[in-house]
């Protein structure tokens, strides 16, 4: 491995390709990056990191407060990735600092339960009418695999569906994609896991019934649970149609297999209830990731009082960690929570971030520029795409991600921050202000103009 020719090379293709703008300085994070390589594979600890989908070598954050992050060269950006998501308050938000600096006083981790867990639960199930008991997890990832694990244990069946598009972490048997036909047993999309483990899931397009049918019928009473992103926002954001998604419900219900929603993205981000509240459509099973921590590492999975006594202790499926319910997460999570159920939160938040991605359509569309900017709730997603949906991946026109490399540089030229991949989502939160919200509109909006001019 060639560190330095990697770092040469994100340097000529910087400057092998036009900008409206002065490109930033890269040089300190430049320079982390080459030490990084040395120590992590392709020098990241989670590979979109490593900034491969855009232009240059990525950025190295030094500090994060309210709407904004700045990187090791001293650069500012207005944040809308959010840390992919669970910041809806905004970086190093003051409530949630200071009662994790009250916990830490008195120790950060025990193995043994604290008051803390039973206060974040009691405040989540006061505010969930779908879930009545949960148990925490350290990530969305193992959240989605406990999930899946006590579904099987709970129906005595082995195979899952899952969707073609929807990410559920790094489970072996979800790490599979779509076969040649309408209805495929998974292959797998990483190395490293078996063949048998992707025999065991079964890979359906999104939106599509017939496919749902058939599946059901081909593998009668052998599915043990359906696993979807009721918000597809790993992809693009896919938003599907409730009929759809009521659809889903039904034929569960009807096959007696369990519906999954993995609102690990969704979840406390479209409302305290998420998509499940959104749609109104009640799962069997949900999982939520790390926004129920303040952006710290915690996840959990919750059900019906009759499917979690299932789960070991009171049950026989085993799931266990010595960081599950860790008192510093259950106190950052005490404190957003407790933010988000205030009210007229949502109602805030989501105005603010409809009006934001609403102005970016306009503008586009006056100009005659080919971008769509979907969006729901407080999540959005730039599309450059005249379809006026896109609600599976296939529909993803995957040359538009050239526009969306030259579109991610000049935003970080004119300091804003959105994900290093034109398949990622952006988010906004409670913290972005008018001001901060116009100032953005019009980098996007000098962005856009250089975009479709080259």
């Amino acid at each position: 491995m060639n560190l330095i020719k990697d770092t040469e090379t994100a340097a000529e293709e910087l400057a092998a390709h036009p900008t409206s703008k002065p490109d930033i300085s890269r040089e300190k994070s430049a320079e982390l990056y080459e030490k990084a390589k040395a120590y992590f594979p392709g020098g990241v600890n989670s590979p979109v990191r490593a900034f491969k989908s855009v232009y240059g070598t990525p950025l190295f954050i030094q500090k994060g407060d309210g709407c904004r992050i700045w990187d090791a060269d001293g650069n500012g950006f207005i944040d809308f990735c959010c840390s992919w998501g669970p910041l809806i308050l905004g970086h190093n938000h003051p409530h949630v600092r200071e009662k994790v600096t009250e916990t830490m006083q008195n120790g950060m981790s025990f193995g043994a339960p604290t008051a803390l867990e039973n206060e974040l639960a009691e405040l989540i199930l006061k505010h969930n009418k779908y879930i009545q008991k949960l148990r925490f997890v350290s990530s969305g990832t193992e959240a989605v695999m406990s999930a899946i694990r006590l579904a099987r244990g709970y129906t005595k069946r082995d195979k899952i569906l899952k969707f073609e598009g929807c990410y559920h972490g790094h489970v072996d048997s979800l790490l599979v994609k779509a076969g040649s036909g309408l209805v495929t047993f998974g292959e797998t999309s990483s190395a490293g896991v078996p063949k048998s483990f992707a025999d065991e899931t079964i890979v359906v397009p999104l939106n599509d019934r017939e496919a749902l049918k058939l599946a059901f019928e081909e593998f009668k009473d052998q599915i043990a649970a359906v696993i979807i992103e009721p918000v597809p926002a790993n992809n693009g954001l896919l938003l599907q149609e409730k009929e759809f998604l009521k659809y889903l419900r039904e034929i569960c219900t009807v096959n007696k297999a369990l519906l999954i929603f993995d609102e690990v993205i969704s979840g406390f981000r479209l409302g305290f209830e998420g998509a499940s509240g959104f749609y109104q459509i009640k799962p069997d099973i949900i999982t939520y990731g790390k926004i129920i921590g303040g952006g710290l590492p915690v996840g959990a999975y919750g059900s019906s009082a009759e499917i979690m006594s299932n789960i070991s202790p009171e049950g026989s499926v085993y799931q266990a960690g010595t960081l599950s319910g860790n008192p510093v997460a259950m106190s950052a999570g005490i404190a957003q929570l407790s933010e988000l159920a205030k009210p007229g939160f949502y109602e805030e938040l989501n105005a603010k971030a409809a009006a934001f991605a609403n102005a970016i359509q306009q503008y586009a569309t006056e100009k005659g520029f080919k971008l769509k900017v979907f969006h729901v709730g407080s999540i959005f997603w730039f599309a450059f795409t005249d379809q006026e949906s896109i609600r599976r991946a296939d529909e993803i026109d995957a040359s538009s991600m050239e526009k969306f490399k030259l579109f991610h540089r000049e935003l970080l030229n004119r300091g804003i921050y959105i994900g290093p991949s034109g398949y990622e989502v952006g988010f906004v939160s409670s913290v972005h202000t008018k001001d901060d919200l116009e100032k953005a509109k019009l980098a996007i909006f000098e962005s856009l103009d250089f975009v479709f001019k080259n």
